[in-house]
C-alpha cells in the first residue's frame, strides 16, 4: 500500500518515478493482482493520472481496462473508474483554460489522439457491444460513465461506430431505455447520445422513431415546459430535427401518429412578449425548425401538401399568424415565424387563401399581406426580415393563380382605392423608389404574380401610371424600360430586367407592346454591343435574354420588328456568337448557382441579391431555346416548319397506332380476364356439379323415405287408386307427387266451395223466410191490429166521452132530484125524473160492459204483437248466426286459397331447380328427358285412366 500512497501524493524517500513508470507499475498491479480491492485501487489510480497523462494512460493501460470491464462485471465500482478513465482518454473535451496562441494546436492534437484511442478501442466490435451491455446496468456508477463513453466515441468516429450499434442485437433499444430512466443526469446525457448516434443515419433514425422516439420526446418537452423550458428542451428538439430532417418515412410516420397536433400548444404565446430569455428564443426558434421541416419545399409534394392540410385543420398555421400580427416578439423570431409560415402556404390553396384573409391588428385592419409588404420595401427593415417576407410573398403566389389575379388587380384603375393602401401600390412604390434592394424585391414579387399566368401578364399591360402633374400617363411596361435606360443601380437593372423577361415570355402580345416602343430595341442592341467591365456582363447577358424572348415568341405582328429582321439586326450590330457568349454570362455566375439551389432567397449581403430562383429556372428553360432561334436562317425556319408539320403527321399517326394498339391491348386484357373469369367459373361449376351430385343423392334417399310414408297414406286414403309408377328417375316423381298433392287440393277447393254455395243459398232462403214472415204477416198483422187499435180507441174515447155527459146530466139530474123532494109533494114530474134516472143508469151500465170488452180485445192484441215481435227478433239472430257461418266459410276458402297459392309456388320452384338441374346435366353431356315427354306420358296415363273408369260405370 506504500506504492500506492507514494502515487496518491503521500511522502516516500528516495528520488520519485516518472508518470510513465508509474502509469506502468499501476498496469501491472491491474494486470497481475489477485486481490479485487488492488486492481479498484490500481484503477482508482489511473483514472486520476488519466487526464494529466492521457497519452501514456491510453497507450499502456487500455487494454488492461478494457479487460476489468470483462472480468469484473461483478463489481460496479471498479467498472465505474474504468469508464471514467476510458472517456478521460478517448473524450477531446478539454476543460482546462489554454493561451488563445497554444489553444488551436492543442485542440487539434487533442482531436487526434481521441480519434487514435477510439480507432484502438472499435478495432474489435466486441468492445462497442460489451459497452452496450454494461448500459443495461441500472448502477448509476456504471450507467452514467458508459453513456459519456459511448457519445464521445460517436463523436470522433460516428459512422464506424454507429455500424456496430446497427448490427448489435437490441441495440438501439438499449440506448432507447436511457429516455425512460427517472435520473435526469442519464436522461439528458442518454438525449446527448442519440443525437450523436442519429446524425445522417436514415436506418437509425428509423429504428428509433419506431422504438416510440417521438412520444417519449414530446411528453418530456411539455414536463419541462415547453417553449419556456431549458436546455433539456433544446436537445430534445434537436434530436426531433434528426429524426425527421430529410428522412420521409419518420416524417409520415410523424404526421400519421397525430404528433403536428402536438406541437400546436408550443406556439401559444401571451400577450405579454416583453422579456425573452435566450433559451426561450433558442427553443422556439428550434420549433418553428421542426415545422418547416415537415413542409419543406425538399420534400415530394404529396408528403409536404399532406402535412400543410393538417396544420390548417389543428390550428397550428392561425397560431403562427397569431405570432406573426403580435407586438413583442424578437426579430429572429419574427423573422423565423414568417419563413415558416411561408413554407406553411406554399402551394397550397386552401392556407393560402386563409393566409389572404389575415388581418392585423391595426386601425383600421390591414391585410398581412399589405403590413409585410411594407416591411419589405422599407430600407430601415432588417435584411434577413425584408427576404423572409419576400419569400413569403412568393410561397403565397406559387401555383395561386386566384391570388396572383387579385394582387394584379390591385394595380388596375377600376379597382383603385384612394382612401387604403393596396399591395399593388406598395410594389409600384417599391418599383420606383430610391433604395436598389426595394427596386429588387419589388420587380421580384411582381414577377411572382405573374408566373405561369398569361391572364396576368395581359392584365397588367392595362397599368397606367402617372409619373408627374401636366404629363400624360405611361404604361407600367414602358416606365420600367425608362428606368432601365436611365442607368441605375446594378441591383434595380437586374431586378427589372428579371421582371420584364418573365412578363414578355410565353405572351406575344406583351413581346409586341415592348416592340411597339421604338426605342427599346436600339438600348438592348446596345447594352449588348459594349464592351463594359465585369459588374456590367450579367446586365449585358440578361439584356440579351430580354431580346431573344423577342425573337422567340414574337408573331410577327410588326412590320419592323418581325423575327427574320431582328435576327438580323443581331447579325449586325451585336454578332451571333458575341450575342450567344454575352446569354451565356447569366449561367455563368457563381450567384446564379447558389439561387438556383432552394426556393427560399438567402444571401449573405444585400449586394448579393441578384438572382432569383424561379428567375433560374426560366433560363434554364429558354437558352436553348433562343440560342437555336437565333442561329436558324429563314430557310431553316421554313424548313423546320415543314418538318413540324411532317412530325405532327407521322405524330397524328402514331399516335392513331398507338390508341389502337391500346384498345387492342384492352380487348387482350379483356379477354384474358374472360378467360381466367370462365376458367374460375368452370372449376366452380365442377365444384357445383359435385355437391349437386352428392344433393341428389341426398334428395333420392329422402324421396324413398317420403314414398313409403306417402305410399301407406295414399292407401289408406283410396283404395282405387294404385300407387304412382317412377317416370324418369327422382324428378318425375317428384313432380307427380306435386300434381297429385295439387289435384287434391283443388279437389278440396271444389268442395269447400260447393259448401260454401249451398250454405249462401241456404242463407238466402232463410233470409228470404225470415223476410216474408216477418215483412209479410207481421206487416199485415201489425197494420190490421193497429187500425183495430185505433178504432177501438176512437170508439172508447166517443163511449168516454159519452158517459162523461151522462154523468154531468146524472148530476144535474141528482141534484134536481135533491131540490124537487124538499118541495111540496103534489106534484106529477117527480115519477118522469125517477124514470129518466133509470134509463140513464141502465145506458151506463151498459156504456161500461162494452168498455171493458174493448180493453181486453185491446190487450189481447197487443200481446199478439208482443209474440209476433219476439218471433221477428229470433228470426234476425237466426239470419246473423248464418252470415257468421258464411264468414267463416270464406275464410276457410281464403286459407285454402292461400295453401294452394303456396303450394303452387313450390312446384313452380321445384320445376324451376328441375329445369337447371337438366341444364346443367345436359351441359356434362348426360340425356335427359324433356318436360314435354313427361307432360305427354302424364296425359297419356290421364287418358287411361278416365278409359277405366268410364268402363267401370258402363259394366255398373
Amino acid at each position: 500500500m506504500n506504492f500506492f500512497r507514494g502515487v496518491m501524493g503521500g511522502q516516500a524517500a528516495g528520488p520519485q518515478p516518472s508518470g510513465a513508470e508509474t502509469i506502468q507499475k499501476l498496469c501491472d498491479r491491474v494486470a497481475s493482482s489477485t486481490l479485487l480491492e488492488d486492481r479498484r485501487d490500481a484503477v482508482r489510480a489511473l483514472k486520476s493520472l488519466s487526464k494529466k497523462y492521457r497519452m501514456e494512460v491510453g497507450t499502456q493501460a487500455m487494454d488492461h481496462l478494457i479487460n476489468i470491464l470483462q472480468t469484473d462485471r461483478s463489481d460496479s465500482e471498479i467498472l465505474g473508474y474504468a469508464l471514467d478513465t476510458l472517456y478521460n482518454i478517448i473524450c477531446n473535451d478539454d476543460e482546462e483554460e489554454q493561451d488563445e496562441s497554444e489553444d488551436e494546436n492543442a485542440q487539434k492534437q487533442a482531436d487526434d489522439l481521441g480519434v487514435q484511442f477510439t480507432d484502438k478501442f472499435i478495432e474489435d466490435p466486441e468492445h462497442v457491444t460489451l459497452l452496450l451491455t454494461l448500459l443495461e446496468e441500472f448502477d448509476f456508477h456504471v450507467r452514467w460513465p458508459g453513456v459519456k463513453l459511448l457519445t464521445a466515441l460517436l463523436k470522433n468516429q460516428g459512422v464506424q461506430v454507429q455500424g456496430i450499434i446497427l448490427v448489435s442485437p437490441m441495440g438501439v433499444s438499449r440506448l432507447m431505455d436511457l429516455l425512460a430512466d427517472s435520473r435526469e443526469v442519464i436522461r439528458n446525457d442518454g438525449l446527448l447520445l442519440l443525437q450523436q448516434l442519429t446524425k445522417s443515419n436514415a436506418a437509425i433514425q428509423k429504428i428509433v422513431a419506431f422504438e416510440n422516439a417521438f412520444e417519449r420526446l414530446l411528453d418530456i418537452i411539455t414536463e419541462e415546459g415547453s417553449s419556456d423550458g431549458g436546455i433539456v428542451v433544446e436537445d430534445c428538439l434537436l434530436l426531433l430535427l434528426n429524426l425527421l430532417k430529410n428522412n420521409s418515412s419518420n416524417q409520415n410516420f410523424f404526421k400519421e401518429g397525430s404528433y403536428i397536433q402536438r406541437m400546436k400548444p408550443w406556439f401559444e404565446v401571451g400577450d405579454d412578449n416583453s422579456g425573452w430569455s435566450a433559451q426561450k428564443v433558442t427553443n422556439l426558434h428550434l420549433m418553428l425548425q421542426l415545422v418547416r421541416v415537415m413542409v419543406s419545399p425538399v420534400n415530394s409534394p404529396g408528403a409536404s401538401a399532406s402535412c400543410q392540410k393538417s396544420m390548417y385543420q389543428c390550428g397550428l398555421l392561425q397560431q403562427l399568424c397569431t405570432i406573426l400580427m403580435a407586438t413583442g416578439v424578437p426579430a429572429d423570431i419574427l423573422t423565423e415565424t414568417i419563413n415558416t409560415v411561408s413554407e406553411v402556404i406554399r402551394g397550397s390553396q386552401v392556407n393560402q387563401d386563409y393566409f389572404a384573409s389575415v388581418n392585423a391588428p391595426s386601425n383600421p385592419p390591414r391585410p398581412a399581406i399589405v403590413v409585410l409588404l411594407m416591411s419589405m420595401v422599407n430600407e430601415r427593415q432588417p435584411f434577413v426580415l425584408r427576404c423572409a417576407v419576400l419569400y413569403c410573398f412568393q410561397c403565397f403566389l406559387y401555383k395561386n393563380q386566384k391570388g396572383q389575379g387579385e394582387i394584379v388587380a390591385t394595380l388596375l384603375p377600376s379597382t383603385i382605392d384612394a382612401n387604403s393602401i393596396s399591395a399593388g401600390q406598395l410594389l409600384c412604390g417599391g418599383l420606383f423608389s430610391a433604395d436598389s434592394l426595394s427596386n429588387w424585391c419589388a420587380a421580384v414579387a411582381l414577377a411572382h404574380a405573374l408566373q405561369d399566368n398569361l391572364t396576368q401578364k395581359e392584365q397588367l399591360l392595362r397599368v397606367q401610371l402617372a409619373t408627374s402633374l401636366g404629363k400624360p400617363p405611361v404604361s407600367l411596361l414602358q416606365q420600367c424600360t425608362n428606368i432601365l435606360s436611365q442607368g441605375s443601380k446594378v441591383q434595380t437593372r437586374v431586378g427589372l430586367l428579371m421582371l420584364l423577361c418573365t412578363w414578355i415570355s410565353n405572351c406575344p402580345i406583351a413581346v409586341t407592346h415592348f416592340l411597339h416602343n421604338q426605342e427599346n430595341v436600339p438600348f438592348l442592341t446596345a447594352q449588348i454591343s459594349e464592351n463594359l467591365g465585369e459588374d456590367e456582363r450579367l446586365v449585358q447577358g440578361l439584356c440579351a435574354l430580354l431580346l431573344g424572348i423577342c425573337i422567340y415568341y414574337n408573331d410577327n405582328s410588326l412590320e419592323n420588328y418581325t423575327k427574320e429582321k431582328l435576327k438580323q439586326l443581331i447579325e449586325k450590330r451585336i454578332g451571333k456568337e458575341n450575342f450567344v457568349e454575352k446569354l451565356g454570362f447569366i449561367t455563368k455566375h457563381e450567384l446564379y448557382s447558389r439561387a438556383a439551389q432552394k426556393p427560399q432567397p438567402v444571401f449573405p449581403s444585400p449586394e448579393q441579391m441578384l438572382f432569383d430562383h424561379e428567375f433560374t429556372k426560366l433560363v434554364k428553360e429558354l437558352e436553348g431555346m433562343i440560342t437555336k432561334a437565333v442561329h436558324k436562317s429563314s430557310e431553316e425556319e421554313k424548313k423546320e416548319e415543314e418538318v413540324k408539320k411532317t412530325l405532327e403527321q407521322h405524330d397524328n399517326i402514331v399516335t392513331q397506332y398507338k390508341e389502337l394498339i391500346r384498345e387492342q391491348d384492352a380487348q387482350i386484357q379483356e379477354l384474358k380476364e374472360q378467360v381466367s373469369s370462365m376458367s374460375s367459373q368452370n372449376e366452380q361449376l365442377q365444384t357445383t356439379v359435385t355437391q349437386q351430385l352428392s344433393q341428389i343423392q341426398q334428395h333420392k334417399d329422402q324421396y324413398n323415405i317420403l314414398k313409403l310414408k306417402l305410399g301407406k297414406e295414399n292407401q289408406s286414403q283410396s283404395n282405387s287408386q294404385g300407387d304412382a309408377s317412377q317416370v324418369n328417375g327422382l324428378q318425375t316423381e317428384e313432380l307427380t307427387q306435386l300434381r297429385e298433392e295439387v289435384e287434391e287440393l283443388r279437389k278440396q277447393h271444389t268442395l269447400l266451395q260447393t259448401q260454401l254455395s249451398d250454405k249462401d243459398a241456404l242463407i238466402s232462403t232463410l233470409r228470404s223466410e225470415t223476410s216474408q214472415t216477418a215483412e209479410g204477416s207481421a206487416a199485415s198483422d201489425s197494420t190490421e191490429l193497429l187500425k183495430e187499435l185505433e178504432a177501438l180507441r176512437s170508439q172508447i174515447q166517443s163511449q168516454s166521452a159519452e158517459i162523461n155527459q151522462m154523468k154531468t146530466e146524472r148530476q144535474e139530474l141528482l141534484r134536481r132530484a135533491e131540490a124537487a123532494s124538499s118541495d111540496a109533494v103534489g106534484g106529477g114530474d117527480g115519477s118522469s125524473d125517477a124514470a129518466k134516472m133509470a134509463e140513464l143508469d141502465s145506458r151506463l151500465t151498459a156504456q161500461m160492459t162494452e168498455t171493458e170488452k174493448v180493453k181486453e180485445e185491446a190487450k189481447r192484441l197487443s200481446e199478439s204483437r208482443a209474440e209476433l215481435e219476439q218471433q221477428l227478433a229470433s228470426a234476425n239472430s237466426t239470419a246473423a248466426i248464418l252470415q257468421t257461418e258464411k264468414a267463416k266459410l270464406q275464410t276457410e276458402v281464403q286459407e285454402s286459397k292461400k295453401e294452394q297459392d303456396d303450394l303452387l309456388m313450390l312446384l313452380a320452384d321445384q320445376d324451376q331447380k328441375i329445369n337447371s338441374l337438366k341444364q346443367r346435366l345436359k351441359a356434362l353431356g348426360e340425356t335427359v328427358d324433356d318436360e314435354d315427354d313427361l307432360d305427354a306420358r302424364d296425359q297419356t296415363d290421364d287418358d287411361d285412366e278416365e278409359e277405366e273408369e268410364e268402363e267401370d260405370e258402363d259394366e255398373e
